[in-house]
């Protein structure tokens, strides 16, 4: 797939990844770089709750990396987690398991604010 290509991918990923999470998590949720647009921005803004999202649309995730680049670019204070979706495959999220008491806890304040 070529770099535009790619790219396209990239960003239909990412509103799929902001509607799934929000629908799940009952929030507002959006691209992220629609609405910031620096090149540190989250690739999903998820209202009022202390996620930051990489999302990946790929056929092959490159996992750590994946994950190391959320973790990096996660301000403090908020979850890291890698959101992926391959083509014919349902999505799944990814955490640390040393984060995933604080993703049970973001989930549940978001869950509480509804």
């Amino acid at each position: 797939m070529g770099g535009r290509a790619s790219r396209e991918k990239g960003k239909r990923g990412e509103r799929q990844a902001a509607a799934e999470l929000g629908a799940a998590l009952g929030v507002e949720a959006r691209r992220g770089v629609q609405f910031q647009g620096g090149p540190d921005s989250p690739d999903v803004v998820l209202e009022g709750v202390a996620i930051h999202v990489e999302a990946k649309r790929v056929e092959s995730l490159q996992l750590y990396p994946a994950i190391e680049q959320a973790t990096s670019d996660a301000p403090a204070g908020k979850v890291p987690i890698v959101w992926h979706r391959r083509n014919n495959k349902p999505s799944v999220v990814i955490v640390e398991t040393s984060r995933l008491v604080d993703l049970a806890r973001a989930v549940v304040a978001a869950a509480e604010g509804r």
